[in-house]
């Protein structure tokens, strides 16, 4: 897309020739041909025929006539290469230009670009026996649209009809159906029992096959709204239950924290009460037996005297 981008930028327009600046020539050829025929029929033929040059017999031989005894009607065909070359020109970058810049005649002209962007004929032949294999190989991508399918495939058919291939209306419906892949099955089964394929043009065939693409979207995306409902309803009730477990989750780690910190509390209780007792042990019995049995004989000796 973007060649075609670079390759118009200058000649876009219906007074000046599309301009040609090294890439995608079959494309611009085309558009050259339309160009020319739609000034005059007679600009294309001297391109392909050569220019029109007025004869005169002399003598039982035929042979150019001097122009200086052209008529009016002569000098209107003989102007037509000189149309022509001049279109060819103007329409060329500076280097595809020199190519051409010395050929006398537009047939001379159009030849040289020919061959320099298609070939010889034996490019030619090896091209073209290249883009059969392509057609014939031809096949719907998966997950391809039918304007995709169509854009594919017309650009093979384009290149084999520029470089001399022919195709009829049938075949060429036949091998777009034939490339369809199997969920499609059904609609080429009703197209080729309903239609005449012979003279249904391959753009019809590529619009009722899009109309077709449209409807199958549209009830999917129907049955996508129907479901939604109770897949909204079903990942609520997910949702709900992921909801509980993270609860319960932290439910759980909270009363193991309590758990810990309780432990941990009643660990330290005890350190400190053992610690306590270390520091104030309490007095033994016998100890305190023998404390007051002294102290009670002090107490007689003191009477005694």
């Amino acid at each position: 897309m973007s060649e075609f981008i670079v390759l118009f930028t200058e000649g876009s327009s219906v007074n000046r020739p599309p301009m040609f600046n090294g890439m995608n020539y079959a494309f611009w050829k085309i558009r050259m041909k339309i160009f020319m025929e739609s000034i005059d029929a007679l600009i294309w033929e001297v391109v392909v025929h050569g220019p029109y040059v007025p004869i005169q017999v002399v003598k039982d031989e035929e042979m150019a006539k001097p122009r200086s005894e052209w008529n009016e009607i002569e000098r209107k065909k003989a102007q037509y290469d000189l149309v022509a070359k001049n279109i060819i020109t103007s329409s060329l970058r500076m280097d595809e230009f020199f190519r051409i810049s010395q050929c006398i005649s537009a047939k001379e002209m159009w030849e040289v670009l020919e061959v320099t962007h298609e070939g010889t004929e034996d490019v030619k032949r090896s091209r073209k026996y290249s883009l059969i294999q392509e057609y014939e190989l031809f096949r719907m991508q998966p997950e391809e649209s039918i304007a995709d399918v169509q854009k594919r495939f017309t650009h093979i058919v384009n290149r084999l009809i520029g470089l001399g291939k022919e195709f009829d209306r049938e075949e060429l419906n036949i091998k777009v159906l034939k490339c369809l892949d199997r969920s499609w099955q059904p609609k080429v089964t009703a197209i080729s029992e309903s239609r005449d394929l012979s003279k249904l043009s391959t753009a019809a065939l590529f619009g009722k096959l899009m109309e077709h693409e449209l409807e199958l979207k549209r009830l999917k995306e129907q049955e996508t709204m129907e479901r939604k409902p109770k897949g909204l309803a079903l990942k609520a009730s997910e949702q709900n239950e992921i909801n509980e477990e993270k609860e319960d989750a932290e439910h759980d780690e909270t009363i193991s924290l309590l758990t810990k910190r309780f432990s941990r509390f009643l660990k330290k209780k005890s350190r400190d009460r053992n610690q306590q007792k270390r520091r104030y042990p309490k007095p033994n019995e016998s100890n305190s037996s023998n404390y007051f049995n002294k102290r009670a004989i002090s107490t007689q000796k003191v009477h005694q005297t």
